[in-house]
Parts: structure tokens; C-alpha cells; sequence
């Protein structure tokens, strides 16, 4: 980093305050909990702005100006009725990895080779007839399914974030976005990508329309049935994990059900399963007597139990209260909440009207919810290079390292709960880890390596090496503490039926060779393009036009002179169009250095 730079990093990385103050020029400090639409003649720029930022992902100046004219409730039905705005964005890509071979999937190492043991195949995988590691390729085969499955993932998660990048629709994407985080599900346990992708257009599917196709969809979708064990939830020994979690983090929230309401309704779900990618209800694994759920006795069924569970306010109520924190701000009162689970009540849970409503209101516009929200990190990352012009999402740096640097992974949340969000999102450390995705994406590592061509385990690394050089299979999957140096000295191969280092390289080596590549380009920038075009003549000119392309809340003056300060001493003049022809570099340092600013991570 430039040692100017740094110094001036240094002065102004100032502690981020997190309150709703950095807001209020630009916000409406009446209007807080007030859910009556604003007037057409308090809307502006910096209200159509905030609406874009948080129903979808930011936008260009020239695309929030359009909304401007068109006034709020057009603005607000434009983004919310997006179903007439035709969508041709493409389907994902697969690898190919997956043959019906591998169905159904062993739940364990352990079980696949018992499963080879007993019946002489596994994973469509036959037993070696004779000799040595007779069951080594179905242990490959099932290390090449966990490997490439994953990598597979990050290819969906990537393909995900270009639909938010360069979607005409962006409330579609935002609402996946939110239901991805409540109906909270991941690959590491799912273990098939497809049904992780599947899930996910269950989610842009019924993202904005009735909450009780959504929920029953989720329900039975393969990807929630494997995530909360429905495979172990049968007649007579009931797992009560989905009927738990639907409860207390899907729809009515901890304190408004029993401990028995959970036992009743985990025995209303026994028997639902999934085959492959397809629902099924095992008739003979269902529990078919009477429950007692919420007070109400019957030969309850799964679809019963949501219906039920739909007729509770509280529920309307919770649900609401989500989309509003999602959307609006954190801190929510009951009466508000009230009023919010009342619309969506009364609507029969359709999502939309609850949506419009909200993005209409005063509160909405209030100083208490307008440049107050912390961007998560994938709000940071796809609204920084939305606003940048881009349209596709860059290989360098890496979309999946990036955003999990800054703490979130899509398609592998950390539980079912989903992430924390807010403050949790800053620390100085993940705000340092900010500052670098942007210098990182102006100035592109040239010794890039894509980890998901390189294995992140350092054991299967180091098999391959040894390999490389001459070792036996038996001396190269030997721990590093007696691991012989020499090949020369290279032990006797070991009769076993199977290696499992052996075949956690292999599968990874076999996971490289179907998943297909990421394309790896950096970001296409021109900075000085950008401010040229902005009419920009000054420093000050181009620090004002980055500022309202890309920041939500106002930076004060101060820092704002230190800034283009920076910016002119860096080009060595004030004129812009004057050093056009060797302002990029100075630029794209002045770019990160505001960037980097606290006021940035809020929306």
C-alpha cells in the first residue's frame, strides 16, 4: 500500500458509530413507526436510493434517478410486482457430476464400505474380486462425491451472486436471499449440491408469494428433509428436530408452544422422506393415531400441523417481524410488529401486500431505518460491484474466500438458525477484512491460486506429493510423524481393505477433473471513465460524485477534504481532465481509501 495512503488510512479509520445519527441529513427524523405511505412530494434521491439498496442490492445513479421521476408507489410496485419484467438470466451450468449411481448416498464412510461388505457393491461401485484394498474404489468414489458435490456448491453460490449482480429483478434475489437465511439449511450436511439448488429456487419461487406454499414446499423439499433428519423420524421412534425447529425458527417463535406440542408434531411428520430429489410419505413409517397439538386432538398429518400453526396471529406475527428486521432495521416494537402480523393475518399470508406496505411507509423512510443498517457481506460485495458498473461477478478475488473472510458463506450457514447479522458483522478485524476485498478488487492479486483447484486439506496435499516423487500408496498415507523420506526406504505395501487417505486424494483428484473451472477474470474497471463521464472537473468534484454512487449515509467535510487532498496530491493537479491519462492508478487508491471508510459498511 502506498505510504501515503496508509497514513491517511490512519487518521480517519475513526471507530463506526452504528447508530442511526450518520443518517439523519438525509432521513426524516418524524415517522418512526408510522406504517401510512409517505407523500409524493417528500420523495427524492437519497429515498429512491435507500429503496434500492434494500430491496435489492444498490443500483447506478442513472437507474435511481429513473425511479425518482417515477415517484414512490410506482418506484415501490415496479420493484415489488416484478413478475411482468421477463427474466432471462440462465439456468446453472452443471458439472455432470452426479450419475444415479450414487443414490442413496451413504450417510457415513463407515457405511458405505459395511454396505460394499455386505452386499458386494456401494455407490454403484462393485467390490474388487481379489487382492489388495478390494474396497478401495468405493471408497474413492465416496470421497469424489463429498468433494465434488462441494465444489459444485461454491459454482451454485457463484452462480446465485451473479443473478443478484445483474438481475432485473432485484427483490426476487433479495427475498431468496432472506428466506436462504431463516429456512437455514447447508451443504456440508445436505451433501448433494442438487438439492441445495433446488432448494434455492424454491425460495425465488415462492419468495414473495403465499408464506403457506412456501412453508409446505420448504417442508417437503429434500434439502430440509435430509438437513433435520426426516430419514430417522418414523412411527414409533419420532425425531423431534424438524418439528422443532419449524416451531421455534420458521413460524412461531420460542414461547408459544409446549415441549408436548413438539412430540405431537414430530410424530404428525414421521414418514415424510425424500428419494433422490423427489418428496415421498412412507406410508408405513407415518404414525397414524391421535395427536394432541396445540390443543386440538386428531389423526394429524405434517400438512395439518402447518395449517394449524398458520392459524395462530403469533405466527403472522413472527413472520412479519422477520421480514421487517430483514429489511428495515433490527430494533422493532411489539405494537408495530402487531400491526405488521395483522396485514400479513388478514392478507391469508401473502407476502407481497406486507412488502409494499413497508417499502411505502414513513418508517421506512425515518431517520431511525435509512443508512442504519450493517451490509452483510454479501450485501457488501454484490452492491459494491453493482455499483462499479460490473456485470459479471469477478474470479479475482475469489467470490466464496472473499465473503467468507467477511464472516458468511451462501449455501453453508453456519446453523439452522442461520447468521447473526448486524453487529456481528464488525469487528476490527472483519472491518480490516473489508478495506482489503476492495483493495483487492482494484488491485487484483497477480500470485492469485483458486482454492477450489487446490484442496484445502493439508493431508491430501501432502499424499499427492509424495506420490509425485516416487512413494508407494502405503509410505505416502503414512502420518507426517512416521512418514518415510526416502523412497528408497519405501515399506512394504500394506494388505488392507481400503485406505481412506488414499481415497480422500483420489477423490478430490477425480473432483477436480468433472467439476468445471470458475472463470477467473478481475474486475474490468475505469475510474476515471466513470468520474470523466460524471462531469467531474475537480478532486472535490470526483470525491462528491464516488460518494453518492456509492455510499448510503453523508461523510462529513472534514474527512471529505483529507480525501480529495489525497486525491490531488496522488494526480499532482486538481483538474481531472487534465491527468486523465494517468489518473486510474490514483484513482483506484483514493477508491479504496474511501471505501475502507466505516460509513461504508452501512446501508
Amino acid at each position: 500500500m502506498n505510504a501515503n495512503l496508509r497514513k491517511t488510512l490512519t487518521i480517519i479509520a475513526i471507530p463506526i458509530a452504528l447508530s442511526c445519527s450518520t443518517a439523519n441529513s438525509v432521513a426524516d427524523a418524524n415517522g418512526v413507526n408510522d406504517l401510512t405511505p409517505i407523500s409524493e412530494n417528500s420523495w427524492n434521491y437519497a429515498r429512491a436510493r435507500h429503496l434500492v439498496e434494500r430491496a435489492g442490492f444498490g443500483d447506478k445513479p442513472i437507474n435511481i434517478e429513473r425511479l425518482v421521476t417515477m415517484g414512490p408507489r410506482a418506484a415501490v410496485r415496479e420493484l415489488v410486482y416484478f413478475q411482468s419484467i421477463p427474466s432471462t438470466l440462465p439456468a446453472f451450468d452443471h458439472s455432470g457430476i452426479h450419475d444415479s449411481g450414487i443414490e442413496p448416498f451413504p450417510a457415513s464412510r463407515p457405511a458405505a464400505t459395511k454396505l460394499a461388505q455386505d452386499t458386494g457393491e456401494a455407490i454403484g461401485v462393485k467390490v474388487k474380486p481379489k487382492g489388495n484394498r478390494r474396497l478401495q474404489p468405493v471408497v474413492d468414489r465416496f470421497f469424489y462425491w463429498l468433494r465434488s458435490s462441494m465444489l459444485e456448491t461454491r459454482r451454485v453460490a457463484l452462480w446465485w451472486a451473479n443473478r443478484m449482480l445483474i438481475t432485473k429483478r432485484p427483490l426476487e434475489e433479495k427475498m431468496t436471499l432472506f428466506w436462504h437465511g431463516h429456512f437455514a439449511t447447508n451443504e456440508e450436511k445436505v451433501r448433494d449440491y442438487r438439492k441445495i439448488l433446488n432448494q434455492n429456487e424454491v425460495f425465488r419461487e415462492y419468495g414473495t408469494g403465499n408464506f403457506k406454499d412456501l412453508l409446505i414446499a420448504v417442508s417437503q423439499d429434500p434439502a430440509m428433509l435430509a438437513f433435520l433428519d426426516a430419514g430417522v423420524n418414523i412411527k414409533g421412534s419420532p425425531n423431534e428436530n424438524f418439528a422443532r425447529e419449524i416451531m421455534e425458527l420458521f413460524t412461531m417463535g420460542v414461547g408459544n408452544y409446549s415441549e408436548q406440542d413438539i412430540r405431537e408434531a414430530a410424530r404428525a411428520f414421521t414418514g415424510w422422506n425424500y428419494s433422490d430429489l423427489q418428496f415421498v410419505v412412507n406410508t408405513e413409517e407415518h404414525d397414524t393415531s391421535d395427536k394432541t397439538f396445540l390443543g386440538r386432538t386428531g389423526a394429524w398429518d405434517g400438512l395439518d400441523i402447518i395449517d394449524m400453526i398458520l392459524e395462530k396471529r403469533v405466527t403472522a406475527e413472527y413472520i412479519s417481524g422477520k421480514i421487517y428486521k430483514f429489511f428495515v432495521r433490527e430494533n422493532i416494537t411489539p405494537q408495530l410488529q402487531k400491526e405488521l402480523g395483522a396485514t400479513l393475518y388478514s392478507s391469508g399470508y401473502e407476502i407481497t401486500p406486507l412488502l409494499e406496505k413497508i417499502f411505502l411507509s414513513k418508517d421506512f423512510y425515518s431517520s431511525a431505518s435509512m443508512g442504519t443498517h450493517i451490509k452483510s457481506p454479501v450485501e457488501l460485495v454484490i452492491s459494491t460491484y453493482k455499483k462499479l458498473g460490473l456485470d459479471i461477478i469477478p474470479g479475482v478475488p475469489d467470490f466464496f474466500d472473499t465473503t467468507k473472510s467477511l464472516g458468511q458463506i451462501l449455501l453453508f450457514p453456519p446453523t439452522v438458525a442461520g447468521w447473526a447479522g448486524g453487529r456481528s458483522w464488525i469487528t476490527p478485524g472483519l472491518l480490516l477484512a473489508r478495506g482489503n476485498f476492495v483493495y483487492d478488487t482494484v488491485f487484483p492479486n497477480i500470485n492469485f491460486l483458486p482454492s477450489d483447484r487446490y484442496p484445502e486439506n493439508y493431508q491430501i496435499g501432502v499424499v499427492a506429493e509424495r506420490l509425485a516423487t516416487g512413494a508407494d500408496i502405503a509410505t505416502a498415507t503414512q502420518p507426517e510423524d512416521s512418514y518415510a523420506t526416502s523412497a528408497s526406504n519405501n515399506m512394504v505395501d500394506r494388505d488392507e481393505e481400503f485406505n481412506t487417505r488414499l481415497g480422500s486424494y483420489r477423490g478430490w483428484r477425480m473432483a477436480i477433473e468433472k467439476v468445471k473451472p470458475i472463470i477467473r477474470t478481475s474486475a474490468q474497471l475505469n475510474l476515471t471513465q466513470m468520474v470523466l463521464a460524471a462531469k467531474c472537473k475537480t478532486s472535490e468534484d470526483a470525491i462528491d460524485y464516488l460518494i453518492k454512487r456509492f455510499f448510503a449515509v453523508p461523510i462529513d467535510q472534514d474527512t471529505k477534504k483529507l480525501i480529495a487532498n489525497f486525491l490531488t496530491d496522488q494526480l499532482g493537479t486538481n483538474d481531472i481532465k487534465e491527468a486523465s491519462t494517468f489518473s486510474e492508478e490514483a484513482l483506484r487508491e483514493t477508491f479504496h481509501l474511501l471505501l475502507s471508510l466505516p460509513e461504508y459498511q452501512l446501508g
